[in-house]
């Protein structure tokens, strides 16, 4: 009997990696068979963890931010993107405790980041130079918003106890800001739809060992997440059920966050697309200063397993 692998995979309890909470739910409930591999979602905390997880080994693929995945490739880690995980479906949220009406009133404020290499970042760098405002750390003399990585699920904490308003607000993926806002301490300021139509942000890598020792599985894998995909965006309902327990959050706010408006996130178009990748790191390339040069996006995709599995 051939050798039956087991594929961990890591991921956050954020809307940008539903599909694989769904895949794992038709797993457990025996609608969808795997048949070339035992999948193990993987609950990580951060985006260092996920990072070092796929950089030493202890993953085999993750649910990853699109531009650290682009440095690991830069940086000889072997994994391959091997599709998109969903499209928007994040948010820029203020502290109601900051005083802020207007982009400018960010100025002087910190600012929470979930990653340096991230797509909220150069969405909101995008929102400052827009206004004339310069991002930077504390440390930096010129800057007039400082930014601060901290992981995802713990940015609601800190604006709820900072009464004196000193974080403007952050910058997430949901469900993290419209858990904020409906707790009463946080204010949606825009949808990162608004700010890019439709970007990517997430995307699934894999390790070169696993594509090239497993295709079957890795088929397995992406074919199933598409399908999860469709799923997710023409059964917004039972996709929050699916993700209440797959975040950790409440019901009706997952439903809130899958529908209001329906295209706050979607999962149908996961295509992993050249172009768009192009876009991200041609900006911190040339405006952000945080890549030094382009990568070979030809040689970083492998796009065969998103085409067979019907992906759009």
């Amino acid at each position: 009997m051939p050798d039956i692998p087991v594929i961990r995979i890591g991921h956050l309890k954020i809307t940008d990696h539903l599909v694989l909470g769904i895949t794992a739910d038709k797993i457990r409930k025996g609608v969808e068979t795997l048949n070339h591999c035992m999948l193990e979602p993987i609950l990580m905390h951060g985006w260092n963890q996920v990072a070092d997880a796929l950089s030493d080994g202890g993953l085999e693929g993750a649910l990853v931010l699109a531009p650290t995945a682009m440095d690991l490739f830069k940086s000889k880690v072997p994994v391959k993107l091997i599709l998109f995980t969903h499209r928007s479906g994040s948010i820029l949220v203020k502290n109601t405790s900051a005083g802020i009406k207007s982009m400018r009133d960010f100025k002087g404020k910190i600012v929470l980041i979930p990653y340096q290499l991230s797509v909220h970042h150069m969405l909101f760098h995008r929102l400052l130079a827009e206004v004339g405002l310069k991002p930077g750390t504390t440390k930096d003399p010129h800057a007039d918003v400082f930014l601060e990585v901290m992981a995802p699920t713990m940015m609601p904490e800190a604006i709820e106890y900072d009464t004196k308003g000193e974080i403007g607000g952050f910058i997430v993926a949901e469900p993290i800001g419209t858990q904020a806002v409906a707790a009463g301490f946080g204010e949606e300021v825009c949808l990162s739809k608004e700010l890019w139509p439709g970007h990517p942000c997430c995307v699934l890598v894999m390790r070169d060992h696993v594509i090239r020792q497993y295709p079957e599985a890795v088929q397995e894998i992406t074919s199933s997440l598409v399908q999860s995909g469709f799923y997710m965006d023409k059964n917004p309902g039972e996709a929050a059920k699916i993700g209440a327990s797959f975040l950790g959050q409440g019901e009706p706010l997952i439903r809130s966050v899958l529908s209001e408006p329906a295209d706050r996130i979607t999962a149908s178009e996961l295509y992993p697309r050249i172009n768009d990748l192009i876009v991200i790191q041609d900006y911190m390339i040339h405006d952000m200063n945080i890549m030094t040069s382009a990568i070979d996006m030809n040689a970083f995709v492998d796009a065969r397993f998103a085409e067979t599995a019907g992906a759009k």
